[in-house]
């Protein structure tokens, strides 16, 4: 509220400049902050005023009225925009209403030019409509044109019609033209006057004189109403405890930053109890019963915080912040459903990266949570076995659905994944089937079964090579060989693959092949590999003792599928 009065303190200098545009920015924006504050709407008014906005200036003065309808000066303001307007019965209403809550001399002065003003338009508007007969009287052909028509050459002919009618309407003596010159007979009813004494003006300058001392016809100009400065109303009430509360959340704010939690917490309080327009005090105390690690009162207080600040159209910032404090407050009790439910409020109200993270990591935890809490090994177990019947009966897309839910009832078992990957495999979801086997193979490096899956599944893909070496990573981790004879058939079909996919090929494009692998090309240039493929060459059965090294084993498998060696 502190920037309200600023802005106000601002619009007030730029008013007095006769900056009313600028003048009107900034009241503006101060009525964002304060709705209820009646003086910063009269103020705009009479900024509107300033640039002759009439109908913006009784929009802001009705406002006024509105939010303190006890203030005469919104009547005022009132007045003066409709004055402005030249509407004068309803501006003379609106200072009559003012007058009667308060009788100052600033609503008589406004009533009084409101009548002048009325009264000027009133005369102007009675002399307009006498204008067309003065006009035609003060015409100098008028004789000669009344002599020239038919109905009124008559009267012509009659004497006192002339003298005394046509005469005073037009100010002409029409006697005089009859008298002889030289003599001082004088019209009826005008008396004679003294001789001209020498410093007597000059009859010239008399008629000038004459005719400036004529009076005016009255303008048909009305003035409009004067711009009237910015007046300070008087501290109520109100005001003070506005200041005093104010004051104490500054003390509130300086005890909390010093970790003094329980006087902060007191003078924030207070300043609800003593002032209760500004939210920012229980947002405040909110703060600080969430760091002293009370959540359900900070909880409470943030309640009670959206609560008012809806009635008092409270900033959706403010708002926001109590809702992202809620939600944070369930966090630590480790509520994640309520969590999640307040920082989405949060975020409806008002976008911020903080909430926005908050809300993932709930969201991640919750559903980690879930997950956790549906595992269930003896369900996984019937679903599992309710996925191979289907597979049997050849349902395989309703094999999948039940290994999908053997996986999250036992997601710590490659079986549901590798039973899952063989279903997509009859229904060709190639990819999806690669993913299960290998996700098997994380679980549990040491279930052979996999590794075949994976095999068969790079077979369909026709990645013959890659094939064999799956099937040969599962003979390395099949200690005891019980998988043995299955992994030597996988292998022999890939190769069988292999040889049909390069039937056709000679020596020299085989090579040129198999070298574009990087990894075929390293072990060519292997100097010990390259010995042992000399010795190959001359004694094939040397091979078998070489193949007992592991790593010589791995490259010897993996020149066999570039098709460089050939075991048949």
């Amino acid at each position: 509220m502190s920037d309200a009065a600023s802005l106000k303190d601002a619009g007030n200098k730029a008013f007095a400049a006769k900056q009313y545009s600028e003048a009107i920015d900034h009241f503006t924006q101060a009525i964002q902050l304060d709705r209820n504050n009646h003086v910063l709407w009269s103020n705009r008014s009479a900024s509107k005023a300033g640039l002759k906005d009439w109908l913006g200036a009784l929009e802001d003065a009705d406002q006024t009225i509105k939010v303190n309808p006890k203030w005469s000066k919104g009547y005022a303001r009132r007045g003066a925009a409709l004055h402005g307007a030249h509407r004068y019965a309803e501006a003379i209403t609106a200072y009559e209403e003012g007058i009667k809550i308060e009788d100052s001399p600033a609503l008589q002065k406004g009533l009084k030019e409101v009548k002048d003003a009325q009264a000027r338009e009133e005369a102007a508007e009675e002399e307009a409509d006498m204008g067309g007969l003065g006009k035609m009287f003060s015409d100098p052909n008028l004789i000669a044109k009344l002599a020239s028509n038919p109905k009124t050459q008559p009267l012509l002919s009659d004497p006192a019609f002339v003298a005394k009618v046509l005469g005073a309407l037009m100010g002409i003596d029409m006697q005089g033209f009859e008298r002889p010159e030289g003599s001082t007979e004088l019209p009826p009813g005008v008396t004679p006057m003294s001789p001209p004494s020498a410093s007597s003006p000059s009859p010239a300058s008399s008629a000038k004189a004459a005719a400036s001392a004529a009076p005016q016809p009255p303008s048909t100009k009305v003035p409009e109403p004067k711009d009237e400065p910015m007046e300070e109303v008087e501290e109520t009430e109100e005001d003070k405890q506005k200041k005093e509360a104010l004051e104490l959340k500054a003390k509130g704010s300086e005890l909390y930053k010093k970790r003094d939690f329980t006087p902060a917490a007191e003078n924030f309080q207070k300043a609800w109890d003593l002032w209760p327009h500004d939210i920012t005090f229980l947002t405040n105390l909110a703060a600080v019963q969430f760091e002293a690690g009370d959540y359900d009162a900070a909880i409470s207080t943030c309640e009670k915080a959206v609560e008012h600040g809806r009635e008092l159209r409270a900033d959706f910032k403010i708002i926001a912040k109590a809702f992202g404090r809620i939600g944070t407050a369930y966090m630590r009790k480790d509520d994640m459903d309520n969590a999640i439910k307040f920082f989405s409020k949060s975020l409806s109200e008002h976008r911020t990266p903080d909430i926005l993270n908050k809300l993932r990591d709930c969201e991640k935890l919750k559903k980690e949570r879930d997950a956790t809490a549906y595992i269930n090994p003896e369900e996984a177990e019937k679903a599992r076995e309710e996925g191979n019947t289907k597979f049997k009966a050849g349902d395989f897309a309703g094999a999948v659905k039940s290994y999908t839910e053997a996986i999250k009832r036992s997601p710590n078992d490659p079986k549901g994944y590798n039973n899952r990957s063989n279903a997509y495999t009859k229904l060709m979801a190639l990819p999806e089937a690669l993913k299960d086997a290998e996700k098997a193979i994380e679980v549990d490096p040491k279930f052979i079964k996999a590794y075949i899956r994976k095999s068969v599944v790079l077979c369909s893909m026709r990645e013959y090579t890659k094939a064999m070496e799956a099937a040969q990573e599962g003979s390395e981790h099949d200690v005891d060989q019980k998988h043995a004879a299955e992994l030597e058939a996988q292998m022999q079909k890939c190769a069988a693959g292999l040889y049909s996919e390069r039937s056709g090929e000679t020596e020299e494009e085989t090579l040129a092949r198999a070298t574009r692998d990087p990894e075929v090309a390293k072990i060519m240039q292997d100097p010990i590999m390259q010995q042992i493929l000399q010795q190959a060459q001359s004694d094939p059965a040397s091979l078998q003792d070489h193949m007992k090294n592991p790593q010589v084993r791995a490259n010897i498998q993996k020149l066999v599928a570039a098709g460089i060696i050939k075991t048949r």
